[in-house]
C-alpha cells in the first residue's frame, strides 16, 4: 500500500506578486526550492492564511535570491501581494517507509528569507 504523505513545506512564505495573463502555476525563488527539496514543474498545494483559500498548481523555478512567490494564472485570484501562505508537496510512500519519513519543513521571514530548515519531528536549524 502507498500512502500520500507531506514530502516538503515552505511555511509563512509571503506572496511578492501575480501574474493573471499567464498559464498558471506558482514562481518560486530557486534557492528556496533547493533548500524545500522541491522541484520545478511539481505539484503543490498552498493555503493561504489571510483567507483560507486552498489551491493546487505546479512550480516555476525562479531566479535564484529574488525571494520571489509569484502566483500565475488563475492562482493569483486565490492571494494577493502580501498575503502569507504555505506551501506544501506530497509524496507517495510504501508504508513501511512511511513509518520513518520525516517532511522537510523550510519557515521563512516576512521578506522570504530562510529562517529554519528542519526535517518534521527533528529540532530545526537556523539559517
Amino acid at each position: 500500500m502507498k500512502l500520500h504523505l507531506l514530502k516538503s513545506k515552505i511555511h509563512n512564505a509571503v506572496v511578492t506578486s501575480g501574474d493573471l495573463e499567464y498559464e498558471g502555476s506558482i514562481t518560486i525563488d530557486s534557492e528556496l526550492l533547493e533548500l524545500a527539496n522541491m522541484l520545478p514543474n511539481e505539484k503543490v498545494l498552498c493555503v493561504n492564511n489571510n483567507n483560507g483559500a486552498r489551491f493546487e498548481t505546479y512550480i516555476i523555478e525562479g531566479k535564484p535570491g529574488s525571494k520571489e512567490i509569484q502566483l500565475n494564472g488563475a492562482a493569483a485570484r486565490c492571494a494577493l501581494p502580501g498575503d502569507q501562505i504555505i506551501i506544501m508537496a506530497f509524496a507517495e510512500v510504501d508504508e513501511e517507509e512511511a513509518k520513518s519519513f520525516k517532511p522537510v519543513i523550510l519557515i521563512v521571514d516576512s521578506h522570504n528569507n530562510p529562517k529554519r530548515r528542519h526535517l518534521a519531528g527533528d529540532e530545526a536549524n537556523t539559517l
